[in-house]
């Protein structure tokens, strides 16, 4: 049974029941990986099973869950178009803050999602410098080569970044991006321990990014500023990542006010 203290399982004052079961089962879909059984969700929801097959039933019929073969349930197409919009508010959400990080070290900031195995850009603020760093809203890359994917990957297990890697390949953008699992997960231990991750070079040369995690935030976040590399110095880091600690945790409070 689930504990009291799960805020998914208190029902909210004036809400309607059948919405917010099928809305927390989607969520514990999403938990488990995207694909459970039936008994499974009845185990950590607490709800009984003729209710979540009924459930199941209506998410089945509106595309929001597909029934597998092996009479499994995954959650379906339709929440892509959903999750896309979703994403893309999110980056307008964080404008003020990252506006804020322009103002504050001159350089360009960005915010970006960790999708599948890959990164993606779903904001950024450019820098007024004639010399400034620019990437396109939406541009995708491998998670290794950058500073908000350290970020992004430090949070979670070494064996599921291992796995990761293994599918991504880890190919260098520049002689300077690591491209051994071994040597990345010892930067993320030093992303751990410090609290914010840096990409010298990786990416572009000439480009150094300071990026830390977005907490609490509904889907995995970061934020970052990037700049050449002889203004973004260590003497600027020690100034930069505590301004970039303090936006993401104003972020976090933003986006929690917004759900």
């Amino acid at each position: 049974m689930p504990s009291s203290a799960d805020p998914r399982t208190a029902p909210t004052s004036g809400g309607v029941q059948s919405l917010e079961r099928a809305f927390d089962l989607l969520e514990r879909m999403a938990d488990a990986g995207g694909e459970v059984g039936l008994s499974e969700l009845s185990t950590t929801s607490g709800l009984p099973l003729p209710t979540i097959h009924r459930l199941m039933r209506t998410l089945v019929a509106c595309g929001y869950v597909r029934q597998q073969p092996n009479r499994r349930y995954s959650l379906g197409p339709r929440l892509i178009r959903l999750g896309e919009s979703a994403s893309r508010l999110l980056g307008t959400w964080a404008r003020p803050q990252l506006a804020r990080l322009v103002e504050e070290t001159g350089e360009t900031a960005n915010m970006a999602l960790l999708d599948g195995d890959e990164v993606v850009y779903v904001a950024q603020v450019p820098s007024r410098h004639s010399v400034r760093m620019f990437t396109e809203v939406g541009r995708r890359v491998l998670p290794h080569t950058t500073g908000v994917g350290k970020a992004l990957l430090a949070q979670s297990p070494d064996d599921e970044v291992r796995a990761l890697l293994a599918r991504t390949g880890m190919p260098a953008a520049t002689e300077k991006t690591i491209t051994t699992p071994d040597v990345f997960l010892e930067a993320l231990a030093r992303v751990r321990e410090s609290g914010y991750a840096v990409d010298d070079n990786e990416q572009e040369i000439g480009v150094r990014c300071l990026a830390v995690p977005v907490p609490n935030s509904p889907t995995a976040a970061a934020i970052s500023i990037s700049g050449p590399a002889g203004r973004v110095t260590d003497a600027a880091t020690e100034r930069i990542v505590p301004l970039l600690q303090e936006v993401a945790a104003e972020l976090s409070l933003a986006l929690a006010a917004t759900a």
